[in-house]
């Protein structure tokens, strides 16, 4: 009987070190998965609200087109053959359509940067 008082004594001091390190996951998990994502979410409504007519994108099925024409919550795809496809803005790939509008790096541009 006397040990079961002990081995519960001993427990309640503990108590307050898990809280801690409860708290820290808490913390670790908001900075490292949570507010990243929310991040990315915002800059991919901005993205999407910002798309204007002639704009190069690329969908999230992997559709590449210029858009020919915007509503409020579709837009209008002017594929390579000619064809046109209407899309939610929601399929937008920001990374993906980034990709496509940045130009690549060359050789020659590296080399430029080297000697200055």
């Amino acid at each position: 009987m006397t040990t079961a008082i002990l081995l519960q004594a001993g427990a309640a001091g503990g108590g307050s070190g898990m809280l801690i390190t409860m708290g820290l996951i808490i913390v670790v998990f908001y900075f490292f998965m949570i507010r990243p994502q929310v991040k990315k979410q915002k800059d991919q409504k901005k993205y999407v609200d910002e798309l204007k007519k002639g704009d190069k994108v690329v969908t999230t099925a992997g559709i590449h087109g210029r858009i020919a024409d915007v509503s409020e919550t579709t837009f209008l795809i002017e594929t390579e053959g000619g064809g046109k496809i209407r899309f939610e803005k929601s399929s937008v790939s920001l990374d993906a359509s980034k990709a496509l509008n940045t130009p690549p790096k060359t050789a020659d541009a590296d080399k430029a940067k080297l000697k200055a």
